[in-house]
């Protein structure tokens, strides 16, 4: 396990969390700037955050983070599969566990922390999705 630990906290990861603060800044002004100011829901705009900055993150953790030279499309459906995977396991526990601990909140206020809720569980599964399996090395 200590090994498993040691070769998780790598560089990668550190370069990884840079890659994130910045898709994290551009990608909460669309979500948030989406749901509460273009007044779409829970759902679209959550979406389109990773829609949109899943093309960024592509580019600089292929070749920031995991310093990935070879290109193929195997790695782009990889890539994709990962963040549709994230996705779908983060906003979707997030949203039923956010109602549960918030049922006396409003549906706005649940839905703003079931997104934030949903941006912490999508960063860690991601990591480990992009890490050893979207830009797995040989």
């Amino acid at each position: 396990m200590k090994a498993f630990l040691r070769k998780l906290m790598d560089p990668s990861l550190f370069r990884f969390l840079i890659v994130g603060v910045i898709n994290t800044l551009v990608g909460s002004a669309i979500m948030f700037g989406l749901y509460n100011l273009a007044g779409w829901g829970y759902w679209p705009s959550s979406a389109a955050n990773y829609i949109l900055t899943s093309i960024l993150s592509f580019f600089l953790n292929k070749y920031f983070t995991f310093q990935s030279k070879a290109w193929s499309g195997g790695e782009v459906l990889r890539f994709a599969a990962n963040i549709a995977v994230c996705y779908a396991l983060a906003y979707g526990a997030a949203k039923p566990l956010v109602r549960l601990l918030l049922s006396g909140a409003s549906a706005a206020v649940r839905d703003n922390v079931s997104m934030l809720a949903g941006m912490v569980l999508f960063t860690a599964c991601n990591y480990l999705g992009q890490r050893f399996f979207a830009f797995k090395k040989s």
